[in-house]
């Protein structure tokens, strides 16, 4: 039974790891673990793999943490991010601070004992990218944050790619470009129907800068632009016939989806979109997880 004394403190981890958006976090194993077993035309022992994509993980957790102390005034404008720790008070934001460079600091110990300085290294510079490029830089200055913020979304397959070669290959590059094209028409699918928040919040989004209806074509264009990415695995021989029916069917849909939320108009199809997105990629790495054991 828990006591009544341990409950503030358990509520305190709650506020920690909040911060470190772990929503986002299942992006990273998922899209980490097929680039091993693709590289490696096998799978890495668990001693080497999973203290990999723990160092892999605490390097986004670390750039999602300075990311929500850097924009705690911004999420406290909006309705969506009002109730997170740092704008709501719950902690302090020097707190907020010193946790995601700790976190930084273990991903780059823990990635250079396991794997190599070189793999440290670019755990580092995705932190980096994210803080600095994206967040400080483009976020409050371009519409097209998304895109170049894609990037630091991205790098978790360069990352363990890396890990497990010692350079950069096909797998981690062909898993960058997949989440690289898939993160837009995902995130402007929540711009759609989240406009006056970012609009309040003063974010430059693509609906509030161009309109709704090139930012609806936008998504078209991406969703159409993934369609040879997430083939590319199967068509280059390093994933089967399992993966490529799955892939070909949830692009169907992708696209469909897309085509739909440029037909209605409408903030429902803006959301559907936003799930399809959700379910699309998940799918994609779940498939490319099975075809590798099978």
């Amino acid at each position: 039974m828990v006591s009544a004394a341990s409950l503030p403190a358990m509520g305190r981890v709650r506020d920690y790891v909040d911060l470190t958006k772990p929503r986002l976090l299942p992006l990273v194993l998922f899209t980490s673990l097929p680039v091993m077993g693709m590289a490696t035309g096998g799978w890495p022992p668990l001693s080497f793999a999973f203290p990999t994509l723990v160092g892999i993980g605490l390097a986004a957790a670390s750039a999602n943490t300075l990311n929500a102390y850097l924009e705690r005034e911004l999420d406290g404008r909006m309705e969506r991010t009002r109730g997170r720790p740092l704008p709501s008070g719950k902690l302090a934001p020097r707190s907020a601070l010193i946790f995601g460079w700790l976190l930084g600091i273990a991903s780059t110990v823990l990635l250079w004992v396991v794997a190599d300085l070189t793999t440290a290294g670019v755990a580092v510079a995705s932190i980096l990218y994210y803080v600095f490029v994206y967040t400080i830089w483009l976020k409050p200055r371009s519409a097209w944050n998304v895109v170049v913020g894609g990037a630091a979304g991205a790098a978790a397959p360069l990352i363990a790619d890396v890990a497990v070669n010692g350079s950069l290959g096909v797998p981690g590059l062909l898993l960058f470009a997949i989440v690289f094209f898939w993160q837009p028409p995902h995130v402007w699918a929540i711009t759609l129907y989240r406009k006056a928040d970012y609009e309040a919040a003063g974010i430059p989004m693509l609906p509030n800068v161009i309109g709704d209806e090139v930012t609806r074509r936008w998504v078209l264009v991406c969703t159409f632009g993934l369609v040879p990415v997430t083939l590319a695995p199967g068509l280059l021989g390093l994933l089967g016939s399992t993966y490529m029916i799955v892939a070909v069917g949830m692009n169907a849909w992708f696209v469909m989806s897309s085509i739909q939320l440029a037909r209605q108009r409408t903030d429902d199809a803006a959301r559907r979109m936003f799930h399809v997105s959700l379910v699309y990629l998940a799918s994609i790495c779940i498939a490319m997880l099975i075809d590798l054991a099978v």
